[in-house]
C-alpha cells in the first residue's frame, strides 16, 4: 500500500485546481466539448399581422346600438366581413383591456360581450384558434374572471392564454424610446391580431384607447415608459400594426382612469367603433371623453410617422344603428 505525504497531498490538489481552473477559463466544462456561449439570443421582430387596404369599404365605422353582439357583426359586416381579415386555420389573437380587477360595470376593462362576440364571428370564418391574452396589472386571474372575459371567452371557444415571466420574448422594438423590450411570445405566434380596446381616461395620457391597448402585449418595467408616455404609445402603435381593430366606447370610464372603481365615473356610450386606422379610431373617440385631438400630444406624433390620420372625416366612414 502507498501512503502520501500531507506535502505530496497538498501538490496534487493544486494540480487539480490548476487544471480545473484552466478549463473553466478556456469555456470548456468537464461534461462536454462545446464552448459556453455567453452571447444572448438575437431580438426577434413582431410580425405585421395587417391585411391588404380596399377601396371597396370603408376606413372607420360607427355603430350605435344596445346589442353588442349585433353591433360587432354589423361593424365588421361593414367593413368587408371576417373573411377579409382571417384566413381558414388562422390563429387569431383578440387583445382586449384586462388590465385591471374590475367589474364590466366599472368600465375600466373591455366589455366581455365584444370579447364574445368577436371571438365567435372569427370561429365561423374559419379561424383554427382563437385565443384571448392580455399582460393584465393587477392580478392576471382575478382580472380575466371578475371583468367577465374568462367566462365569455370559453363559452365562444376561443382559449385564454395569461402570460407566465417564461412567456416573454426580447423583441426588437424600433422606437425612438422603446428598443429592446420583452414581448409575450402569444404574439409572436398568432397569424392574426385583432385590437379590442375600451374608451378610458387616463391620467397621465388624457386617454387609453386603441393605440395605448399595446402596453398589454409588454411585459418589464412597463412604469418606465410613462416618463415619456406618448412616444412610449407611437413606439408600440408603430410596432404592432393589427389586422382590426374594434374599439368598445359601450361604457366610457370618464374619469379617474385608468383603473376606475367608482360607478358615478361610468357613463353609457352605446357605440362601436371599428377600422384598420388607429390614429383616426383613437382621435374619433377622443369626443366620448370631451377632448381635442390637440390636447392629445401622441396623435399628432402618430401621424407624422405615418401611422395614420387624425382628422377622421376625411376618411371614407360609415354610420348606421341597430337594436
Amino acid at each position: 500500500m502507498e501512503t502520501t505525504t500531507r506535502r505530496e497531498f497538498i501538490i496534487e490538489v493544486a494540480k487539480s485546481s490548476g487544471i480545473a481552473a484552466g478549463l473553466v477559463a478556456g469555456g470548456f466544462l468537464l461534461y462536454t466539448r462545446e464552448p459556453i456561449s455567453l452571447a444572448k439570443p438575437e431580438a426577434r421582430l413582431l410580425r405585421d399581422f395587417r391585411v391588404p387596404p380596399s377601396d371597396l369599404f370603408p376606413k372607420l365605422v360607427i355603430v350605435r346600438g344596445s346589442d353588442t353582439p349585433r353591433m360587432a357583426a354589423e361593424a365588421v359586416t361593414r367593413l368587408g366581413g371576417m373573411a377579409r381579415f382571417i384566413d381558414k386555420g388562422d390563429r387569431v389573437l383578440l387583445k382586449p383591456n384586462v388590465g385591471w380587477d374590475r367589474q364590466p360595470e366599472q368600465a375600466a376593462n373591455t366589455g366581455p360581450e365584444l370579447v364574445g362576440a368577436v371571438a365567435r364571428l372569427c370561429r365561423e370564418a374559419g379561424a383554427g384558434e382563437v385565443w384571448v391574452s392580455d399582460v393584465s396589472l393587477n392580478d392576471p386571474h382575478r382580472s380575466f374572471f371578475r371583468s367577465g372575459i374568462e367566462q365569455a371567452a370559453l363559452e365562444a371557444g376561443a382559449k385564454v392564454l395569461i402570460p407566465s415571466e417564461r412567456d416573454f420574448v426580447e423583441t426588437d422594438m424600433r422606437g425612438e424610446r422603446l428598443k429592446i423590450w420583452p414581448v409575450s411570445r402569444f404574439f409572436h405566434e398568432a397569424d392574426k391580431v385583432i385590437n379590442l380596446p375600451i374608451v378610458k381616461h387616463h391620467s397621465l395620457s388624457g386617454c387609453t384607447l386603441a393605440m395605448k391597448n399595446w402596453y398589454g402585449v409588454i411585459g418589464g418595467r412597463r412604469n418606465q415608459l410613462h416618463q415619456d408616455i406618448h412616444t412610449s404609445i407611437v413606439d408600440l402603435a408603430a410596432a404592432v400594426r393589427p389586422t382590426l381593430t374594434i374599439v368598445d366606447a359601450t361604457r366610457i370610464l370618464k374619469r379617474n382612469g385608468p383603473t376606475g372603481g367608482d360607478l358615478q365615473d361610468v357613463v353609457a356610450g352605446s357605440t362601436l367603433v371599428a377600422g384598420l386606422d388607429e390614429v383616426a379610431l383613437d382621435a374619433f373617440c377622443l369626443t366620448f371623453l370631451d377632448l381635442e385631438a390637440s390636447r392629445v400630444p401622441y396623435l399628432a406624433m402618430a401621424e407624422k410617422r405615418g401611422l395614420g390620420v387624425v382628422d377622421w372625416r376625411q376618411l371614407p366612414h360609415s354610420e348606421s344603428q341597430v337594436g
